[in-house]
């Protein structure tokens, strides 16, 4: 990875837990005020509806009071459904995000990764790629003009002024969630950031590709961001950690397939049902600092990304386990891996 900086985010489902969902949301604007102190990029928060993976159907709802309880904290959808928004709207709270954050938004979209919530919207599954396309050209244009003209499959407008402006220009920055090296090329082709979910072996194929197509927009530009997402629990010694992995993750996984189960579908990206699998496929670790740093810094090694995403709180993890695996990981993980990072490059 050359002399590339290892920087840290969060990647949150904001599944439910617990009986009382205002004491939820409390417990992670907290959480997120730890992750603003302790120096982290971003926080990305995916968009779930109708089932307890995602409390945050609205994204933009929670990011605007998480705006308001954080002050360097960079963050955004991981992704904007876009079948299920209309774009003008969307438009609309980007730049009010954008401007209330001091130009802190960073922008994701999709076309939804669970059919089975498109349909309860009444969206065609098969259609959502084509939407999406149209709606993110639209979606870009209306954020960097006066007044919007468009012409598309599923939208027209005429003559619509647009009074709202995004604070960063021409917009915010846009990631991408790769799947397949194919999708990891497109997004260098565009020159966004992205996060890769998957086992090691196909994240590193993404990112391969991904670094043989990306060509920089201008002279000097920096790579973007190459995104290793895992679930991550720290605790001094590797069998607690491994103890609360393992009674928090069957929680958040029987949310993650909650709709599935209910209509009888196979999952569209399926995950393991106990921690240990996960582990086993590299995409989750639980241990102790030690432990957790070689592990990173092996990932990092072999996908050659260069963006460490953790899911740190998930499950039925109470707020208090929660901060002090993160503060393990920020103040013992966090400045390893750094070190290893720019030792490997000498």
């Amino acid at each position: 990875m050359n002399n590339e900086k290892i920087v840290f985010g969060v990647f949150d489902h904001l599944d439910r837990t617990g009986s009382s969902l205002a004491d939820y949301y409390e417990d992670r604007l907290k959480i997120a005020e730890v992750y603003d102190r302790a120096g982290f990029y971003g926080y990305h928060l995916a968009e779930h509806h109708a089932t307890p993976l995602g409390m945050a159907p609205s994204p933009n709802v929670f990011l605007a009071a998480l705006a308001q309880r954080t002050r360097r904290l960079r963050f955004g959808p991981m992704v904007y459904v876009l079948p299920l928004y209309h774009p003008l709207r969307l438009i609309e709270e980007i730049c009010m995000l954008d401007q209330i954050s001091g130009g802190r938004l960073e922008m994701g979209f999709g076309r939804g990764a669970s059919p089975i919530e498109l349909a309860i919207y009444g969206e065609d599954p098969d259609a959502a790629q084509d939407t999406y396309t149209e709606c993110l050209e639209l979606i870009l244009k209306g954020l960097t003009v006066k007044r919007l003209d468009f012409r598309g499959k599923h939208y027209s407008f005429d003559d619509v002024p647009m009074p709202l402006e995004p604070l960063q220009k021409p917009y915010p920055p846009i990631w991408y969630g790769v799947h397949a090296p194919d999708s990891a090329e497109r997004a260098a082709k565009r020159n966004l950031h992205v996060i890769s979910l998957d086992p090691p072996d196909m994240t590193r194929a993404s990112i391969e590709r991904y670094r043989a197509t990306w060509r920089p927009p201008h002279p000097g530009a920096a790579l973007p961001k190459l995104g290793l997402g895992r679930f991550i629990v720290v605790a001094e010694t590797d069998a607690k950690a491994l103890a609360l992995a393992r009674r928090a993750y069957p929680v958040w996984h029987q949310s993650f397939t909650y709709l599935f189960s209910r209509r009888g579908k196979p999952l569209s990206h399926p995950r393991p049902p106990d921690f240990d699998a996960l582990m086993q496929r590299g995409q989750g670790v639980a241990g102790s600092p030690a432990t957790v740093r070689d592990f990173l810094n092996r990932q990092l090694a072999e996908t050659q990304c260069n963006y460490v995403v953790g899911q740190f709180a998930f499950g039925d993890m109470t707020r208090e386990e929660a901060l002090h695996s993160i503060g393990l990981f920020v103040g013992e993980v966090m400045p390893a891996v750094r070190a290893e990072t720019l030792e490997a490059a000498k």
